[in-house]
């Protein structure tokens, strides 16, 4: 079943690359398929393009821990606090600096 959403999510990406939304649901099928480096190119492009509120860049912070990238984390988890705190998210922001706390 993961391969089918899998594949429907990678279609729907072709078929709008810049739709922001899309890149963000291609990502968590991704990241349920194990695919790390992949999720983590669209967990960036998504990033980039979209006023996330804080999840994206957690999801994002665990992905990149997940790689062992931990010299970009630092940096993702500031601009995820960053986006929580602004949309009024606390638990979030918590969140965040419990990941940060275990770098």
């Amino acid at each position: 079943m993961t391969t089918d959403r899998l594949s429907a999510m990678r279609a729907m990406a072709a078929k709008q690359p810049q739709n922001a939304l899309v890149r963000f649901g291609l990502a968590n099928e991704l990241l349920k398929a194990n695919l790390h480096e992949e999720a983590a190119a669209e967990l960036q492009a998504y990033l980039a393009t979209y006023d996330d509120e804080g999840y994206g860049w957690l999801r994002y912070v665990d992905t990149l821990r997940t790689l062992g990238r931990d010299s970009e984390v630092r940096d993702a988890i500031a601009r995820g606090t960053d986006a929580a705190t602004r949309y009024g998210h606390g638990a979030l922001v918590a969140e965040f600096e419990d990941r940060l706390d275990s770098l």
